[in-house]
Parts: structure tokens; C-alpha cells; sequence
């Protein structure tokens, strides 16, 4: 008796309450992946020099994988604040991703038209970056979106948004981020002075025209304090400078992208290209044993992709043409091609690990409920990879790489 007594309370408690505060929007995903190597070098072969090209580990076997399980709760606490919370119980958790935790953010709209949101979120990096993962065209992002956009940090963006947005509208938002999402995915608190900051530009025509740009500026996300403070640069010698041209050049960081995306229903299309310096990605400065892990400290990379897609009833079939350079300035400061060359004696390896790599991804996506995709929808993709992010294995030689087939299952609730 008592225990229901005290449920009854607790239900009059809530129903004293304001229908705002009460209200709890809980949602989600799952997406379950299986993948096919095409051949062995993924397994077996181990990554080029520099180990600069992005492979999932899902791809490096043959396996029944849950990609994703999102839990997500939101609501509003009154009329302009709102509030959202999202966790993915299937992620590996560690050094480099120590917490469940995706998303934990509020939003205050204080007048019409703008917008503060503050908390741990996505950096506003490119196009699909700020697209949720039930409504990508592919079951992997393209390598802008997987090294770049889809990252989350800690901070604080101020939003201002006009036009009518079934006509022509848009909306420019200035955001500041700690800069950690290069070495705790952005889930931890800063610990250094230096912070990320962000503009993006985003623009619709109408519902079917999508096109914005975005800048970044950041730097290292290594703890700089401390007596000597250059410990913490790198001091390899030789043609390179010296540790303190490494310590003051900070692992500067940088971004900067336009996109456009095409979408009517039938017809897809989408392109978006971005460079930048790469900065604290490949850093040269670390709390231990600093080691450069580039080739320049002005390293610049350029990434592209086009994709292309048509829709009929419950299937799509879609393509993607996709480019990441990763040295586009061919910048070294050894006297020969580190990537063609044997540095020490200037003579030929007879293989070329240059950086930049090309993906060739075809797709065919089914959707049970073809008015609203991500509801539900299986999704077969085909990934061709340039061969030259793979070591020769056994009696192989020159460059490897691999290809993968991708089943994937989404169900979204």
C-alpha cells in the first residue's frame, strides 16, 4: 500500500507540472552493417608509411557489425529552450572516444530568428557533417565527411536565420569550440588556451536547392604550459626546422569548404570540395615523446566529391566520385619525394605512397517507406579504393589497397 501511495503522489506531482516540462521526445536509431572484403589485403597488409588514409575497422574483415545504436531524448523546458541528449551505447570507448556520450546540448532562442546553443555537438563541418546518419545516401560518409565533418566538440554557437525557407533562406552561425576532437573526439574538457573557431554559411532555394560554406581555425590541442614549453615540439633535425620553429608554428589548423546538394525527390545530386592545413590532424607537437607525423609544417590538403543519384518508388541508385590529397602541395622538406624514394639514399622504392587516394562508391538503396527514407532502408554499396594506402604483404609488391562490398540496415524510430 504504501509503495502505490507513493506512486500516486509522484503521478499528481507530474500532472502539477507545466505539459512543457513533462514532455520527453525519445528517438533513435539502429543501422547494422555487414562487409565483404573483395580480397585479403585488408586483413592481412598493414598501412602505407604515414598511415594517412581513413579505414574503419569494420572494413578490415569480413563481419556482422552494429554501426550504430542512437538513443536520443529532447524536449523544451519552456518556449525558447529546448534541449537534446544522445548516447550510442555501441561505440568502443577509450583514449580516444573515453564516453557514450554524442550529443548534450541546449538551445535559447531569445528573439525570432536567432538562436544560442551551447553544450557537445557537431563542429559545423562540412555538408555532411550536419546531416543526422539516418539521412546519408551511402552507408559510409565520404572521406571529407568521416575526417572532417564528423567530429564533435564542446562550445558554443550563436545562430542567425532569415528568408522564408520554402522560398530563399539562410542562416550564419559563429561558433567557438575547445579543439579537442582530434584527440578525445571532442568529449573532454580543453587543456590548453588555444580554442577552434568556426563560421558557416548555410543557404536553401526552395526545398530541392542546398548550398553553404564553412571555415575553420584551431591549433594544437596539446597542453602548452610548462617549463621549457618547446619540449612538447618535435625535434627530428636534419632539413626540418627547429624545435622551436615546430613549437611556434602551434600544429596550425585549418579549414575551408563550400558545398551544393541537389534533391527532388528523383534526382540527387551533391558536390563539395574542401581544403586546409592539416595541422594537429597529423600533429608535430604531443605530451610524450613528440614525433612529426607529416612531411611540412605548412602541409595542405584538398578534398573533393561528386555524387549523383536517381530515385524511383522504393529504389535508388546512386554513385559517388570521391578525392582526398593529403599533401596537394607535394610539400617536404627532405631533398627527395619521401613517398617515391628512399630519403637517406635518394634512391627510387619503386612505389609511390603519395597521399591521395580516390573512392569509386555505387549504391542501391531500398526504403520501406519511400516518402520518408530514413524510417527504414537497406542500403548495398560497392567501394573501389586506389591501391596505395596498403604495404605489400607475402610475395606481393608495389602498392595495395582493397575493396569492400557494404550491406547496411536501418531502422529509425
Amino acid at each position: 500500500m504504501k509503495r502505490i501511495r507513493n506512486l500516486s503522489l509522484a503521478a499528481l506531482a507530474l500532472a502539477a507540472l507545466p505539459a512543457s516540462a513533462q514532455t520527453v521526445k525519445i528517438g533513435g536509431d539502429i543501422q547494422l552493417w555487414y562487409t565483404q572484403m573483395m580480397d585479403s589485403n585488408l586483413r592481412y597488409n598493414s598501412a602505407a608509411p604515414g598511415g594517412y588514409y581513413n579505414l574503419r575497422s569494420e572494413f578490415k574483415e569480413n563481419t556482422f557489425s552494429i554501426r550504430r545504436s542512437e538513443i536520443k531524448l529532447s524536449g523544451n523546458v519552456a518556449e525558447d529552450v529546448d534541449y537534446e541528449v544522445m548516447f550510442d551505447p555501441s561505440i568502443s570507448t577509450g583514449t580516444s572516444n573515453p564516453i557514450i556520450l554524442q550529443d548534450a546540448f541546449i538551445v535559447w532562442k531569445p528573439l525570432a530568428g536567432i538562436d544560442v546553443k551551447a553544450g557537445q555537438f557537431k563542429n559545423l563541418q562540412t555538408y555532411e557533417g550536419v546531416t543526422s546518419s539516418t539521412e546519408l545516401l551511402f552507408a559510409e560518409r565520404s572521406q571529407l565527411g568521416r575526417m572532417f565533418g564528423d567530429k564533435r566538440d564542446r562550445g558554443l554557437a550563436l545562430g542567425f536565420s532569415y528568408g522564408d525557407p520554402k522560398a530563399f533562406a539562410g542562416k550564419v552561425t559563429a561558433a567557438v569550440f575547445n579543439g579537442m576532437n582530434d584527440a578525445t573526439s571532442g568529449k573532454t574538457n580543453d587543456t590548453n588556451a588555444q580554442k577552434d573557431f568556426v563560421l558557416r554559411l548555410d543557404f536553401n532555394l526552395g526545398k530541392a536547392h542546398k548550398f553553404g560554406a564553412y571555415t575553420l581555425q584551431g591549433s594544437t590541442d596539446v597542453a602548452d604550459k610548462g617549463n621549457p614549453s618547446t619540449a612538447i615540439a618535435a625535434n627530428p633535425g636534419g632539413p626540418w626546422p627547429g624545435q622551436t620553429a615546430i613549437y611556434d608554428n602551434k600544429d596550425k589548423t585549418t579549414n575551408l569548404g563550400a558545398f551544393y546538394a541537389y534533391q527532388d525527390g528523383t534526382w540527387t545530386l551533391t558536390a563539395e570540395y574542401m581544403t586546409g592545413l592539416l595541422g594537429r590532424r597529423f600533429a608535430t607537437l604531443a605530451a610524450t615523446a613528440p614525433a612529426v607525423k607529416r612531411e611540412h609544417l605548412d602541409q595542405k590538403f584538398v578534398g573533393y566529391y561528386l555524387t549523383g543519384g536517381y530515385t524511383t518508388g522504393h529504389h535508388s541508385f546512386l554513385a559517388r566520385y570521391d578525392v582526398m590529397n593529403l599533401n596537394s602541395g607535394d610539400d617536404w622538406y627532405t631533398a627527395t619525394n619521401p613517398y617515391t624514394t628512399n630519403v637517406a639514399t635518394g634512391l627510387s622504392t619503386g612505389t609511390d605512397y603519395s597521399p591521395k587516394y580516390t573512392e569509386a562508391t555505387v549504391g542501391y538503396t531500398y526504403a520501406w517507406i519511400p516518402e520518408k527514407v530514413k524510417s527504414a532502408n537497406f542500403k548495398l554499396n560497392y567501394i573501389a579504393r586506389s591501391k596505395n594506402f596498403l604495404k605489400p604483404f607475402g610475395t606481393e609488391t608495389g602498392e595495395q589497397g582493397g575493396n569492400t562490398v557494404v550491406a547496411a540496415l536501418l531502422v529509425a524510430f
